[in-house]
């Protein structure tokens, strides 16, 4: 049985109906890959919606409710992503989803989610079934901003016109890798080969000789993980001296481990909040810094980008709370189509009733590992 189906039924019989919630808290389910693949990056989610919650509870909470977040790990897999979601609606019987960045996982769960007429907040991004969408709202930025920033970078700062892709399985790199393909010509690039991997897998340097070998000059990777560390040792081991490594947005540790085995070799994708150094003052600054307030004391030596992102998800559901004046599924949904643009910690978001993946200006820049620190690549 695939998955999906598989899901569909362990979900029958517990959803359809919908839970009725207590009223006296806001519970707000949260599931996430702690173990697995992307637990650098979910545990990063966790953690930036629990200190949006705790800087909401202080004011009072949303609509005078205390938010409690309720975690389910899932192991980075879609099964258990499923068992998760089922038990947070049917048993601990939350208002809402505001969930990592397990696109599988996500995208498993969606249609019994929107059945049980919850809105999902994601740190991933959905395939395109409308039906599901109209429940979900992403807050990763869309695949087009990830790569564009890329191949900039090497159209107007190298000589190379020669790449190979470098990709994961997962719904989200899948939509990327072909977005990819297709802009690369607006930029003056061919993609001349397109190798994909496992997250969990310790050696790349097939897919990356036969990249070599093709021509490229720099492996475009997608996707998230330890994986880029490994494909760092990967093409150091091959000796390949001049070829770099363009990486997806990802947590701060994983780009200063795979630099300092790359050198000026290695760059990645990154939001202004992953290099503070270049924020200027304004509206962004002034974002960053409410959110730092709260994350610099509990993480002082952690990185705070993906964090950032949960953050802002927080935001945005208190304002959509304020406009909804309801904490119920439905109202909640419709009402964050109504939330003005708002310029958070991560990025700009801008939610309508067509748009419901938020990011819709790009803000990343091109960062490296330089002295100990990531900064701007110029």
């Amino acid at each position: 049985m695939k998955v999906r189906d598989w899901c569909l039924a362990l979900a029958i019989g517990t959803v359809l109906s919908g839970p009725v919630q207590a009223e006296d808290t806001l519970k707000i389910g949260s599931s996430v890959g702690l173990t697995g693949y992307a637990a650098v990056i979910d545990r990063a989610w966790r953690d930036g919606i629990a200190i949006g919650a705790e800087a909401l509870n202080e004011k009072g909470g949303i609509l005078g409710h205390k938010i409690e977040i309720i975690t389910e790990d899932n192991k980075s897999q879609p099964q258990d992503a499923v068992v998760g979601y089922r038990k947070m609606i049917s048993s601990d019987q939350v208002h809402m989803f505001d969930s990592g960045c397990v696109s599988a996982g996500n995208f498993a769960a969606a249609a019994f989610v929107m059945q049980a007429k919850l809105p999902m907040y994601l740190c991933s991004i959905l395939p395109k079934r409308d039906k599901e969408q109209e429940w979900a709202f992403s807050f990763l930025a869309p695949p087009k901003f990830e790569m564009e920033s890329r191949y900039r970078y090497l159209k107007e700062k190298t000589e190379i016109r020669k790449i190979g892709l470098l990709y994961d399985p997962t719904p989200y790199a899948l939509m990327m890798k072909d977005l990819g393909v297709e802009i690369a010509k607006e930029f003056g690039l061919e993609v001349v080969a397109q190798e994909t991997y496992k997250a969990d897998d310790a050696d790349m340097t097939v897919q990356i000789g036969r990249i070599n070998a093709a021509g490229g000059g720099a492996v475009v990777k997608i996707g998230q993980g330890g994986s880029t560390v490994t494909a760092a040792k990967n093409i150091k081991q091959l000796g390949l001296e001049k070829m770099l490594l363009m990486s997806s947005n990802d947590d701060g540790s994983i780009f200063k481990q795979a630099g300092e085995v790359l050198g000026d070799r290695f760059f990645f994708v990154a939001p202004p909040v992953q290099l503070p150094q270049q924020l200027k003052p304004g509206p962004t600054k002034d974002a960053v810094d409410a959110f730092l307030k709260y994350w610099t004391p509990k993480y002082p030596d952690r990185d705070p980008a993906n964090s950032a992102r949960a953050w802002d998800s927080m935001m945005v559901l208190a304002k959509a709370a304020e406009i909804a004046k309801s904490i119920d599924g439905q109202a909640l949904r419709d009402a964050t189509e109504k939330v003005p643009s708002y310029t958070g910690a991560y990025a700009s978001f801008n939610f309508s009733e067509d748009q419901h993946v938020g990011i819709t200006e790009n803000p990343f820049l091109i960062g490296k590992y330089a002295g100990g620190e990531l900064v701007e690549a110029q």
